[in-house]
């Protein structure tokens, strides 16, 4: 449960971060704490960021616990679905586009690639530590580790 939550702290910061940069560089052309003013709370900039922080720390924490039992099917393809599904979904109701092929044209492409690594990421670290716990009795040594050979 520590290394799950270590995860998803790691993961919420270095998404949260990387938002931050899309955002400043101009490659994503939404704010990424714009629900401030979209819900007209009146809190500071620093609090919005820790609150899109938590949200991410929560939905990583549940991909961790949720994916790890997944060992079998290959990450990448887990990660490609999970992170295309949520990148779309997210700038599908940031933007408020219409179900029609023009829509994908206002999608961000870095946006996609950063939640796609995201996710590999937290699943494949919760995949390989599953794992590792599941088969921890192959290295096991046959003999007490005090015995000389």
């Amino acid at each position: 449960m520590l290394l799950a939550m270590i995860t998803s702290i790691v993961g919420a910061i270095g998404f949260s971060c990387m938002l931050k940069l899309l955002h400043y560089f101009n490659f994503i052309s939404w704010h990424p704490i714009g629900f401030v003013k979209k819900w007209e709370l009146a809190i500071a900039p620093f609090t919005a960021w820790f609150l899109l922080g938590l949200s991410l720390f929560i939905l990583f924490f549940i991909i961790y616990i949720l994916l790890q039992y997944a060992w079998r099917v290959p990450a990448f393809f887990t990660s490609l679905v999970i992170g295309l599904a949520f990148a779309f979904l997210a700038e599908w109701i940031i933007y408020d586009l219409p179900a029609e092929k023009a829509s994908f044209k206002k999608l961000s492409i870095p946006f996609i690639v950063i939640t796609i690594a995201t996710c590999r990421f937290v699943i494949e670290t919760a995949q390989f530590h599953y794992y590792n716990r599941k088969f921890a009795y192959r290295n096991k040594l046959m003999y007490k580790n005090t015995m000389i050979k």
